[in-house]
């Protein structure tokens, strides 16, 4: 099990700049972002289109290098750290079952068959797919599908959870239940969450913070605390105290 620094973040974005060469010179994405993300802390990402969100997310999974800056993970222990990454489409392979998709990442670093599945039995039950076990991804529902693919970035227990808008596709109830089933999953799991959104709402029930993007070069314009206590239900959006902080968040995003 991964343990942390008592005294610093678990993540730690220093200076970050993103530069895209195109045929008349360079687009900038990011411009000298900085934040950093504690142990076990949930934070949302939320912000205009094109302000660099699911780049940033990208800088941090490393399959994009900055063009300046540091993304910088502090933790006991001497092995890589561990991401997972949940994608807007879930991405499942349509020729293997719900449990065979989970289990993918176990298979690729060879663990053993039967590990695997009792791994992936235990995140059927917590993403609530009981009874869907060899059910062709294909026949799933768009909301079941994104429970595939959670329990799929999960088997690997990682260390830190990216979450690239992963019900935008969804309708606006589904979406909601959605928001709740991560809470729960979250709440049992405790894995540090970096999420990306555009909703507002969705933001503040789920976050500890909410990180505001600026228009393209994205910057950090705002750093908001989410001071509602936990555990977190559906309903709390309703409550006289949530709808003045989601009141607040949006002068924010959309100064006057």
């Amino acid at each position: 099990m991964t343990t942390y620094s008592n005294n610093r973040p678990f993540l730690q974005v220093d200076d970050l700049h993103i530069t895209f060469a195109i045929e008349n010179g360079g687009l900038q994405a990011l411009q000298g972002v900085n934040f950093h993300v504690a142990p076990q802390e949930f934070v949302c990402v939320i912000g205009p289109s094109g302000s660099g969100k699911s780049t940033l997310l990208r800088v941090i999974a490393g399959v994009l290098q900055p063009s300046r800056g540091e993304v910088r993970f502090t933790y006991d222990g001497d092995r890589p750290v561990k991401i997972g990454y949940v994608f807007q489409q879930a991405n499942l392979m349509p020729w293997r079952t719900v449990l065979e998709n989970i289990t993918l990442p176990m298979e690729l670093q060879q663990v053993s068959v039967e590990e695997a599945k009792r791994k992936a039995r235990e995140l059927v039950d917590l993403v609530g797919l009981e009874g869907f076990e060899e059910t062709w991804v294909q026949e799933l529902s768009g909301g079941m599908a994104q429970r595939v693919a959670i329990a799929r970035a999960l088997i690997q227990d990682p260390d830190l959870l990216l979450l690239d808008e992963p019900f935008g596709a969804l309708d606006a109830l589904l979406r909601e239940q959605m928001g709740e089933e991560l809470l729960r999953i979250w709440q049992a799991r405790r894995t540090t969450v970096l999420m990306v959104t555009h909703s507002i709402s969705e933001a503040l029930l789920l976050s500890d913070r909410i990180l505001v993007l600026s228009a393209r070069p994205g910057r950090i314009s705002c750093d908001f605390p989410v001071n509602l206590p936990r555990p977190r239900h559906e309903s709390l959006r309703y409550t006289t105290e949530f709808v003045q902080m989601a009141q607040n968040l949006r002068a924010e995003i959309l100064p006057d």
